[in-house]
């Protein structure tokens, strides 16, 4: 037990290490490409810090451990909005812009509410995770079509620094951490649940969500102190759509995933957790430190519900 305590940490460890190279990397080059900071958000900095749910989702359905699978991208999505985001507005309150609240959080909302559907028969089938993966794909062809110049949309926020070619083995090896760290993750958080009769979903929706969401923590609270709202709260709203569509698309696209009827309970959470969060940064266009502390609580209620 306490061995497979270690590789937890070690595992989680690689995962943030891992993950941080992607994100600095894959953000310094997307400069090149010349958009805005909250497109490099949602996107490249989303897919990045999303790298260790991926791995994890992905080896877990493999590995035919479903509900540790679905339950590190629930879980993981609202400990995005709730311990992270909430944690990173009482540090420091983001401004919002309205495309992230009109656009990309409804369309979050959209496929929370798609995903809850899905699951009505506790199953994701193959044609439903095509289905989530297919919305990921017109989302992102949509955002660099109707991408507009850093200038016009963000020009009170720092400059960046644009990417170099010494960028791309740090991208490579960042993979290779968060590839190895997520095998590491799931067969030790498998084992401890296991050991101590906690239920895999329970593991997967608390413990393995939480070690996998470091790199998102890390990255907005980085973002948001050193002024770049639109990157910190971006890349949360982002990370989550990732996780919803492209993670969970691909991990039914490749095995049908299925839940246990606890489950369903989450599931609801999450979409409740999402129009919340969607009100707080309509008003005023600002995430206060109150709702913030808000959040968190939600947050820290939900874990209390899943281990009891």
């Amino acid at each position: 037990m306490i061995l497979e305590i270690v590789f937890i940490v070690i595992s989680i460890g690689a995962l943030w290490v891992g993950a941080r190279w992607l994100v600095d990397s894959a953000s310094r080059i997307a400069r090149l490409v010349g958009v805005s900071d909250l497109v490099i958000g949602l996107t490249i900095v989303a897919l990045g810090t999303s790298a260790p749910e991926f791995a994890v989702t992905v080896m877990a359905a493999l590995k035919g451990y479903a509900n540790i699978s679905v339950g590190n991208i629930v879980g993981s999505n609202i400990f995005n909005l709730g311990f992270i985001l909430g944690g990173v507005a009482i540090v420091h309150q983001l401004r919002i812009t309205p495309k992230l609240v009109y656009r990309d959080g409804l369309f979050l909302l959209t496929l929370s509410v798609l995903l809850l559907f899905f699951f009505r028969d506790l199953t994701l089938t193959h044609l439903e995770g095509a289905v989530l993966f297919l919305l990921l794909i017109l989302y992102l062809g949509y955002l660099f079509w109707r991408r507009e110049p850093r200038e016009i949309i963000e020009a009170d926020e720092p400059p960046a620094v644009k990417g170099t070619w010494k960028d791309i083995p740090f991208l490579f090896m960042g993979l290779i951490l968060v590839l190895g760290g997520s095998h590491l993750l799931v067969e030790s958080a498998t084992t401890i649940a296991h050991a101590v009769g906690i239920s895999e979903w329970v593991i997967g929706v608390t413990i393995v969500a939480a070690g996998t969401s470091a790199p998102e923590f890390v990255t907005s609270l980085m973002a948001s102190l050193s002024g770049r709202h639109s990157l910190a709260a971006g890349n949360l709203i982002g990370s989550d759509i990732f996780n919803l569509a492209g993670v969970l698309g691909l991990a039914g696209m490749l095995r049908p995933l299925h839940i246990d009827p606890s489950a369903t309970g989450s599931l609801y959470m999450l979409v409740g957790m999402i129009a919340i969060v969607i009100l707080f940064m309509r008003t005023g266009w600002i995430l206060t430190r109150a709702e913030g502390v808000f959040l968190v609580l939600l947050g820290l209620v939900r874990w209390i519900m899943d281990f009891s």
